[in-house]
């Protein structure tokens, strides 16, 4: 593979990447949880064959509480 080919698929890593980032957002808002930190990790998207991580970030006890209230709804099916 060339090099413009390998910066094509690295950037389509990323996007992807970024995709999902925006993604858990908007599902994780709609649930009303907010992780101010979530984000692709920039480190993993470093050199010439990017593996982009997902950093879901640190978060303080209320939300990751609120985390575990909604997986809680989800698994009792009260997330209607």
């Amino acid at each position: 593979m060339e090099a413009t080919e390998r910066r094509r698929v690295a950037a389509d890593r990323v996007r992807a990447a970024e995709d999902a980032v925006a993604q858990l957002k908007k599902g994780l808002a709609g649930v009303g949880v907010t992780l101010p930190s979530l984000r692709v990790d920039p480190v993993s998207c470093a050199g010439d064959e990017p593996a982009p991580l997902i950093d879901l970030g640190r978060c303080n006890i209320d939300t990751a509480l609120r985390l575990c209230e909604v997986l809680a709804e989800k698994e009792s099916g009260h997330d209607e």
